[in-house]
């Protein structure tokens, strides 16, 4: 009985020791850096990975790599503050006044194409006083899944969307219609949003700080660069904040 009893529980301790032995393997796996190939082989990780990086540091990696100024100006504001990333569906609504009732029909098929992921980006000629959305079109983007809305020009129907928490970034709210003003121009082609070309499927990112704008072929090495800046500057607070000098923390992590 001593014996069975003595074998159980070496059993026991080895199953123990197996589990602690995978449990530190699985962490450290999931503690390993992920690469720029690791990136554009996952795209839905790669996209998750940019919902937790800060805007600033994708501009700032942006600039470093490409050398281009890809970020929207401070024209672009949020109707509440909110962090979203995920790709561009993008629609143009050329001004035109009209009485035709299917003016604007590919803008709603637009909406209805998209789904989870999906950053709504629309330009609006000349709309710095026109909706170009409110809350019926916000109400159909957050059921379908959207993560977002950035608008080349301005918003209605804030109460809505507030209420169901769908963000959008525009050049401010308006009370005005682009119905019998607008005409739709295209879906999912180049557009120039507040200065910046956005491709269709290029990468949005969106936080307090502003609108980025991530060419698509050039994002998982922007995205790796961008979270080492991150990460620098994440390190610096606590720096600073125990030797009471940035002159210090830049000389030690080389970020500002």
């Amino acid at each position: 009985m001593f014996f069975l009893r003595r074998c159980t529980i070496v059993a026991a301790s080895a199953v123990i020791a197996l589990a602690a032995t995978l449990t530190v393997t699985h962490i450290v796996l999931a503690d390993t850096p992920k690469t720029a190939a690791d990136y554009a082989a996952d795209p839905a990780l790669m996209i998750d990975a940019y919902r937790h990086v800060e805007a600033a540091s994708v501009s700032d990696a942006i600039e470093q790599l490409l050398h281009e100024k890809r970020y929207m100006s401070h024209r672009m504001q949020s109707i509440f503050p909110a962090k979203f990333a995920g790709t561009a569906l993008t629609v143009k609504l050329v001004k035109e006044e009209n009485h035709d009732p299917n003016a604007l029909a590919g803008m709603l098929k637009a909406i209805d194409t998209g789904g989870p992921g999906s950053v709504y980006v629309m330009t609006v000629e000349d709309g710095a006083d026109i909706a170009g959305m409110g809350g019926l079109m916000g109400t159909a983007m957050f059921s379908r899944g959207f993560t977002g809305a950035v608008i080349d020009g301005g918003v209605r129907d804030l109460p809505q969307l507030k209420k169901i928490g769908f963000p959008v970034y525009s050049t401010g709210p308006v009370p005005s219609t682009s119905v019998s003003h607008y005409r739709f121009g295209g879906m999912n082609v180049p557009v120039v949003c507040d200065g910046v070309k956005v491709e269709p499927q290029d990468i949005i990112v969106a936080d307090q700080d502003g609108v980025v704008v991530v060419p698509r072929e050039k994002a998982p090495e922007i995205l790796v660069l961008a979270q080492h800046l991150d990460d620098s500057e994440h390190s610096m607070y606590p720096f600073i904040e125990k030797f009471h000098s940035i002159e210090e923390a830049v000389k030690q992590f080389g970020r500002l």
